[in-house]
């Protein structure tokens, strides 16, 4: 199973991304150096939202689609 996730930064930002292991990837992203350096350097980061897919593909599509949408669409998506 994969995942693509929604994480809310330190600085309100809002950091979207896929992995097939979410909470060993929310701690790479808090503590790790394998986190990605936009989460690196806005730490802590918390999840708000994650859809689960069977396939990398529809997670990675996924991720894209909800890259791709301003802020006020991803947190209706959150809040909803």
């Amino acid at each position: 199973m994969y995942c693509t996730y929604i994480l809310k930064c330190s600085d309100n930002s809002l950091y979207v991304g896929c992995t097939n292991n979410l909470e060993k990837r929310i701690v790479e992203h808090n503590s790790g150096k394998r986190g990605a350096h936009y989460t690196r350097i806005r730490r802590p980061v918390e999840l708000l939202h994650s859809e689960m897919f069977d396939t990398l593909i529809e997670a990675r599509r996924r991720e894209k689609e909800i890259k791709g949408w301003r802020r006020e669409k991803k947190l209706i998506l959150i809040n909803s």
